[in-house]
């Protein structure tokens, strides 16, 4: 049975926009992933948060005129019916999610926690990511690294 992982808005965000960073590691991860046969979960809150995090970054960077074909990449990567709707949980997690912004003393932001609630009710084992803070969660193991997604294939 393949493997399973969410992608965090780091991560989505970085394989869509060319001049982010990460963007080489991100497209390296999505192809490894692939490569394993992982299948990749798109949540619904990160899907929320990228498109808020294109729309901040195109306009602080000058560059407005870019947000239109950066959110079209995002509903071609991630189609409508490619999204696992957690939102209707928000409400019934909304306190275990502060509990665990608590626990963390802020440095999981809420979230990042709510993904983290989430996995665990989905079963979701893996979460990639560049944010180190999920490293603190103990039913999630984070891959930021490509080569770290051979061991998901074995599973």
């Amino acid at each position: 049975m393949a493997a399973t992982a969410i992608v965090d808005t780091n991560v989505l965000v970085a394989l869509l926009d060319g001049r982010d960073k990460w963007h080489p590691t991100a497209v390296a991860l999505r192809d490894a992933l692939r490569g394993a046969g992982v299948q990749i979960v798109y949540l619904d809150c990160v899907v929320n948060e990228a498109i808020g995090v294109i729309a901040r970054r195109t306009e602080e960077q000058g560059r407005p005129d870019q947000f239109v074909r950066l959110l079209d990449s995002l509903a071609a990567l991630v189609p409508e019916p490619g999204i696992t709707w957690i939102a209707p949980a928000g409400q019934r997690l909304f306190r275990q999610a502060l509990d665990l912004c608590r626990e963390h003393q802020g440095r999981l932001n809420f979230n990042d926690a709510l993904i983290a609630l989430a996995s665990r009710e989905l079963g979701v084992q893996f979460v990639v990511s560049f944010d180190a803070d999920f490293d603190q969660i103990a039913w999630l193991s984070r891959i930021a690294d490509p080569r770290e997604t051979r061991v998901l294939g074995a599973s």
